[in-house]
């Protein structure tokens, strides 16, 4: 299938504004489920793309970039590795762990050669400030997103324009030569997610909302047995009809997305209604002092009936 010109110049755009979107607006479309899925619509297969983005993200669901930290490009990733699986038919884990997770790392040093640049302009902006000049304030902030979306972008272009038969080759040889190497990556890009889950649970307070965990665990277990036999029930019975042709493989996610959410509410509207009740005991107990205070102040300077 190969990658036209025009797939190229939209994943390179792309790639340069998910950065600055993951910086600044937060709209999500910087994170690697969304540069699957905008990788698998510009390439024309958004199911490999949303399969590669979800796994780089479940890769970096715990990872932090605290303190201004890098962390491994997962997106940057994702667009490659989508690119690349579709426009050369290459195997999806196998495009994860040779391409995705290796680029992800590799951009690590373009992220700190980013920031680094980032300070010109961050003295510049510091400069105009005692200056006063708002309007050199708003264009040094405005060009500081440059080295951002170069940063990105341009790994992105060249790998796209250049990488094209490299990876070609590397693919048929690892492919052919290499297969023992190659199974043992698809192995290791399977896993990887599950990698990421346990870093994201190491970091959440499991210990202390351990029967959610529990909970989630067991509701998970009995809805995907549940559908599970539902569906080889469908299965069976398309076979039989060819009018039943219902897909049930979306109704446990679903399920369990909506518990989740159900919990989550319910868990949120608790602590919002915490600090409302402990607002309004004080505001409480204030008015009284209040009022009190008032009725002593009312009372100074009254006569009372042993002082007639």
């Amino acid at each position: 299938m190969g990658i036209e010109w025009w797939q190229i110049l939209l994943l390179t755009l792309y790639a340069g504004y998910q950065i600055c979107d993951e910086l600044t607006i937060n709209s999500s479309a910087g994170s690697a489920v969304f540069a699957g899925f905008i990788s698998g619509l510009i390439m024309g297969d958004m199911k490999t793309g949303l399969m590669i983005g979800g796994a780089m993200q479940l890769t970096v669901l715990g990872v932090g970039t605290f303190g201004g930290s890098s962390r491994i490009d997962a997106n940057s990733g994702t667009v490659l590795a989508t690119a690349f699986s579709i426009g050369l038919g290459m195997n999806k884990e196998l495009a994860i762990s040779s391409i995705a997770v290796p680029v992800a790392a590799l951009l690590i040093q373009t992220d700190i050669l980013a920031r680094f640049t980032n300070t010109f302009f961050a003295h510049r902006i510091d400069k105009h400030i005692e200056d006063h000049n708002y309007r050199a304030i708003e264009r040094n902030y405005l060009l500081g997103a440059l080295p951002w979306a170069l940063s990105r972008a341009l790994p992105v272009f060249l790998a796209l324009t250049f990488g094209g038969g490299l990876v070609n080759t590397v693919v048929d040889y690892m492919n052919n030569q290499l297969s023992w190497l190659a199974t043992g990556l698809e192995t290791a890009g399977a896993v990887l997610p599950a990698v990421g889950f346990a870093i994201l649970l190491r970091y959440l307070p499991v210990k202390k909302h351990f029967p959610y965990l529990i909970l989630g665990f067991v509701v998970t277990a009995i809805l995907a047995t549940i559908y599970g036999d539902v569906g080889a029930v469908g299965g069976a019975v398309s076979g039989l009809s060819k009018d039943f042709a219902h897909n049930f493989s979306g109704l446990p996610m679903l399920g369990i997305a909506l518990i989740g959410f159900g919990i989550a509410a319910a868990e949120y509207n608790r602590s919002m209604n915490k600090p409302a009740a402990a607002t309004a005991g004080v505001a409480s107990n204030a008015t009284v002092e209040a009022d009190t205070t008032q009725s002593m102040d009312d009372m100074k300077g009254e006569i009372l009936d042993d002082e007639l």
